[in-house]
């Protein structure tokens, strides 16, 4: 029989002991990285057996109801499916439409003549900077995708582009999307929007401004650092500087869009001017057939489409409200059986099938199979959807790794063992401002998403830095700075990446290369809080 009771989570439910319930809370993500990463597990898998634990910790542990904790996986299982798995799906196969068209090599030619002929300064631009604009548009995963697929039409091998995406991701994922993550802060915090996101702001520039640097050691190491760090600080510089001066003194949902727009522009620009010394391993690949205007405007069309599509459907407000027009087409869903019987809005499931990215990069690549299919006789309007199939046959256990790991994510989040592990971690007093990043780090390792990390965390960091004398808006911005260097160590992000760079099984592999630069980045930003605390 269903249970008709709110349930509660208590953040000591174990023996009425915290750091137990903090540690019991822990043990799905533990054993996630357990399987994965020391028994050598394949990722769904390993899901699949930390999924079951999260189960039996919720239910025995946190005392959570049997059917609310299935319910609560399942409602995570179908968020997986939709809108994750369907935007990475859709994201894949505009760049597999690149491909069967044969536009992969002028592709790489654009960023030949754009980065000198230097694929290090070519990932640059599309990791950094253009990703920094799709991730300011889209977010949810399909920057990853995009961007990791880019990579390696430019000749990167695919640990060396799934590893540059994931770095160059944390620098706009605070603002991503038009900003959700910040919003959720504010309204969960009850703290100013503006002062939330200028403060935000501020920690975002400082972290973009390191950023290109890690990504010269990622792409070469130390010679890499020695031979492209003058674009490397031009780019920083003009990202983070446009970061900053957006979410002060103009529209903070435009953070992104400026920070990317300028750091193109005026890297570019630069490029015109400096070139670097370049090895000849990391020269170009490219063809020796000249690039035409024709071919240079279908290699880029897709690309191009997406940020246009994405822009007029999150910004164009001139006549009518498109943004508003398209959001009043969701439909919110209370999931059956688990709404009403949980303390939390996470059970009203938003159905956004026409507002949603998934949908717009749908849009986008039936015009880019439309338009191929135009230009090219080679390339029919059959081989769109065809090459959408193999697309999901290619990437069906990666795409079961994610809708598990959400899964998982949502029973832990619901069963209250996030909040747990969060809880211990506000109990550590006057040093709290150094380690309050880890809380936004932890709730996006868990969950994937800057947004939900501060959806769980957000009202407790305001709390917690009133008890302790401290600012509550530069706390709450600290959980945002911790997200976003969380976001490239999380199951479902590193699940997203294996897949668009057709990795099979190989997120044990990532996550073996990525953790030091997660670790690293938000040591930095714990240092910085602190300091400005």
């Amino acid at each position: 029989m269903q249970n008709t009771e709110v349930f509660k989570p208590a953040i000591d439910a174990v023996a009425g002991n915290l750091p137990l319930t903090a540690l019991a809370g822990i043990s799905p993500l533990l054993t996630f990285f357990l399987c994965l990463m020391g028994l050598k597990m394949k990722a769904h898998t390993s899901a699949a057996v930390s999924l079951v634990v999260a189960l039996l910790v919720a239910i025995f542990g946190f005392r959570m109801p049997t059917d609310l904790a299935l319910l609560s996986m399942s409602e995570g299982i179908v968020f997986g499916l939709f809108p994750i798995v369907f935007i990475i799906w859709m994201a894949v196969w505009i760049y597999d439409l690149t491909v069967r068209a044969r536009r992969f090599e002028d592709l790489r030619q654009i960023f030949a003549a754009l980065g000198r002929g230097d694929k290090r300064v070519q990932a640059l631009l599309i990791a950094f900077s253009f990703g920094g604009l799709l991730e300011a548009l889209a977010g949810f995963g399909a920057p990853v995708a995009i961007v990791t697929a880019m990579l390696l039409a430019i000749g990167l091998k695919p640990i060396k582009a799934v590893i540059t995406t994931l770095v160059a991701n944390t620098a706009p994922v605070a603002f991503g999307a038009m900003a959700i993550p910040v919003t959720t802060a504010s309204i969960l915090s009850e703290r100013p929007l503006h002062d939330v996101a200028s403060t935000t702001g501020l920690l975002m520039a400082i972290l973009a401004a390191v950023v290109p640097f890690v990504l010269c050691f990622v792409l070469d190491g130390m010679r890499g650092f020695r031979q492209i760090w003058p674009v490397a600080l031009v780019l920083g510089l003009t990202f983070s500087g446009g970061q900053f001066v957006a979410s002060n003194y103009l529209t903070y949902e435009l953070t992104n869009v400026v920070a990317s727009l300028l750091s193109l522009t005026v890297g570019i620009v630069f490029l015109k001017m400096w070139g670097p010394k370049t090895p000849d391993e990391q020269q170009s690949e490219v063809s020796a057939t000249p690039l035409t205007k024709v071919g240079a405007a279908l290699a880029l069309f897709p690309y191009l489409l997406v940020v246009v599509v994405f822009g007029v459907a999150k910004l164009w407000r001139l006549g009518v409200d498109l943004p508003a027009a398209l959001a009043a087409t969701d439909i919110k869903i209370p999931w059956p059986g688990l709404h009403g019987h949980l303390a939390t809005n996470g059970t009203l499931f938003n159905f956004n099938w026409l507002s949603g990215p998934g949908t717009l990069l749908l849009l986008c690549g039936v015009v880019t199979t439309i338009v191929y299919s135009r230009a090219d006789t080679s390339f029919k309007v059959s081989d769109g959807p065809r090459e959408l199939i193999d697309g999901l046959g290619r990437m069906k256990f990666s795409f079961l790794t994610i809708a598990l790991v959400m899964g998982l994510a949502y029973v832990m989040n619901f069963s209250g063992q996030t909040t747990a592990i969060g809880a211990v971690l506000a109990t550590t007093g006057s040093i709290f401002p150094a380690i309050s990043p880890v809380l936004g780090w932890v709730g996006t390792a868990v969950t994937g998403s800057a947004t939900s990390s501060n959806a769980l965390f957000a009202s407790m960091q305001a709390s917690t830095a009133t008890q302790i004398g401290v600012d509550p808006t530069l706390l709450v911005s600290a959980n945002a700075a911790g997200a976003v260097t969380g976001k490239m160590l999380s199951p479902q992000t590193v699940a997203i990446a294996a897949a668009a760079a057709n990795m099979d099984h190989g997120e044990a592999e990532i996550m073996k290369a990525i953790i030091g630069f997660s670790l690293g980045l938000l040591a930095f930003m714990c240092a910085v809080v602190f300091t400005l605390a």
